[in-house]
């Protein structure tokens, strides 16, 4: 790239030097002015083809960027969002519901009795019975804000920006069914004869002072609150309900 810069000076120079020669009275050559003309072409050539390489190298560059990114908040095995996503995600998206005084509902679950169903049919079963529920629970979101994640193990989390008590409570029955429609046999389940899926809902209006792992306890308290209740159900708390 320096020498281009180098042999535009020239040209440059070269040009200056024949434009004071026909300021002092010289008659203007139209051969020397046509070899300057295609001097300068042939730079712009250089200039317009290294360009170009250069636009195609930074295209590939942002490409293979946002190409790791994606792959950084992917979970390898299901195929949606990881906890790493969820974490990086969750306080911007309650910085902007707070300013709209807006509400947020958050799901937690677990698949009832997943280490039971690993030690039965065996972890690579397992392996294909976290890609088929993570398929579930993503087919139940309708809305382009809605997303889930891996949030790790057997454990799965469902965002719902601006989405109330009422919404959240038919996305829990959504994913409920979808998840028993797979029919996915687990002879060790106790709460059925299939896989199937604990869930702890809570929504609440964002205030300014909240962070997303307050919401995330609570929906954990509702989940522990369906395993005790003997699983294979949704059970609802409000955010702010002491």
């Amino acid at each position: 790239m320096e020498d281009i810069f180098e042999d535009e000076q020239k040209i440059l120079d070269n040009a200056l030097l024949y434009s004071s020669e026909i300021k002092d009275g010289e008659l203007v050559c139209a051969k020397k002015y046509t070899e300057l003309i295609d001097e300068y072409r042939r730079l712009l050539k250089q200039l317009r083809r290294i360009t170009k390489l250069s636009d195609r190298t930074a295209i590939s560059l942002n490409e293979s960027k946002h190409d790791l990114l994606d792959k950084v908040h992917i979970d390898a095995l299901t195929g949606i969002y990881n906890r790493r996503f969820v974490e990086e995600n969750l306080e911007r998206i309650i910085k902007v519901l707070s300013r709209n005084d807006d509400v947020l509902s958050i799901l937690m679950m677990d698949i009832d009795y997943f280490k039971k169903y690993n030690d039965t049919y065996g972890h690579g079963e397992g392996d294909k019975c976290l890609i088929k529920v993570a398929e579930a629970i993503k087919n139940s979101l309708s809305r382009a804000d809605d997303f889930t994640a891996r949030y790790g193990g057997e454990e799965f989390i469902v965002i719902l920006p601006a989405t109330d008590e009422i919404g959240a409570r038919y996305v829990a029955g959504k994913i409920l069914e979808n998840i028993r429609m797979c029919n996915i046999t687990h002879e060790k389940n106790k709460a059925a004869d299939c896989v199937t899926i604990s869930i702890g809902v809570t929504s609440g209006k964002v205030k300014g002072n909240e962070n997303g792992s307050d919401f995330i306890k609570r929906a954990d308290t509702a989940l522990y609150q369906s395993k005790q209740d003997g699983r294979n159900r949704y059970t609802y708390v409000d955010f702010e309900e002491e």
